[in-house]
């Protein structure tokens, strides 16, 4: 294989990140859209419409995830999406203690700032800890190709 040819073949690891996006940005939407959707149309309150957009929206990417960023692992049945669901929870906590911390410790009190401390810098850390834990905890090594450092 050329030097030319190898640079087009995306490595293991990008791959995986790329899916892992593309997967979330799936989930992402549908728990948006289904967040709006229980809010404007059936007048849910603002808490039971999160919490049932956040579970579709967990569900969203652990079936894309998967399907596709991790079939070439073997299926483990409801345990698996349990700790899914877990490892999202937790990335949930991360988004709420970065929004905490800047809005009630440095008093950051802005609109812009809390939406740049929890959907912003949040949200980034949530999904470092979302790929470690899916990868690591959800699914597993086996029958990955490569490695965590491709």
């Amino acid at each position: 294989m050329s030097l030319a040819q190898r640079a087009e073949v995306p490595r293991p690891l990008t791959r995986e990140l790329l899916g892992f996006a593309a997967v979330g940005l799936l989930a992402y939407a549908a728990d948006l859209g289904l967040f709006l959707w229980l809010r404007g149309v059936l007048d849910l309150g603002p808490l039971t419409a999160k919490a049932l957009s956040f579970l579709a929206g967990c569900s969203v990417a652990y079936t894309g995830n998967a399907l596709g960023t991790y079939r070439h692992t073997t299926a483990a049945g409801p345990r698996r999406y349990g700790i899914f669901l877990a490892v999202n929870l937790a990335g949930a906590l991360v988004q709420l203690a970065c929004l905490a911390v800047s809005h009630y410790a440095l008093g950051l009190t802005s609109r812009r700032a809390d939406t740049v401390s929890g959907a912003g810098i949040g949200m980034a850390f949530a999904t470092v800890l979302r790929f470690w834990g899916t990868r690591t905890l959800v699914f597993r090594g086996e029958g990955r190709f490569g490695s965590w450092t491709g």
